[in-house]
């Protein structure tokens, strides 16, 4: 499929499976080389990073614990630039290397409120790897450890990422398509 309609809007391909698969992969590797003996702590961000995140522990080999979180910062197609915590954080972080993993990082504001959550609990070291990076869109001073893809600032669809909670489970990615 090259084009598919989703609720009102259409969109084209992007990225195929292939081509995600093959970079999340190699993200995963460079996290077994640098997290090799820190048994870190995954902290996936609910709901678009859950099929980003199930494909790159499929990928890890060291040992290490998932847990999710949810936070909603979004409506529709753009961001509504308020960061709500929904699902906390249950997990004893004190002294934990944590991972959290990201679908998207656009203006950065959802990952500042992360982090800064974060921070209170006293974890070893904090680093955030993001499946995507929206460069020229990222508004806040903010290191990302680990980037798939770097992608211009437009309106993607698929691979777990969605339009008003529709296309989720398209395993390719999409981009919103100019109205013709």
């Amino acid at each position: 499929m090259d084009t598919v309609q989703v609720l009102d809007k259409k969109f084209r391909i992007s990225l195929r499976e292939e081509e995600i698969l093959k970079r999340v992969g190699e993200v995963a590797e460079q996290i077994n080389h640098d997290m090799a003996g820190k048994n870190p702590i995954f902290l996936a961000v609910l709901n678009g990073s859950f099929i980003f995140a199930a494909d790159l522990m499929r990928r890890i080999t060291i040992p290490s614990e998932i847990s999710f979180v949810k936070l909603a910062s979004y409506q529709g197609t753009t961001s509504t630039g308020k960061v709500v915590e929904v699902i906390g954080i249950n997990e004893n972080l004190a002294g934990r290397t944590v991972i959290i993993v990201e679908d998207i990082v656009e203006t950065g504001k959802t990952m500042s409120r992360m982090l800064e959550t974060l921070g209170t609990r006293s974890p070893a070291s904090v680093h955030v790897c993001a499946l995507f990076l929206k460069p020229e869109k990222l508004e806040t001073n903010i290191k990302l450890d680990y980037v798939a893809f770097e992608i211009p600032n437009d309106f993607i669809l698929g691979y777990g990422l969605d339009y008003n909670q529709q296309g989720r489970g398209l395993k390719d990615l999409y981009v919103l398509a100019e109205d013709e």
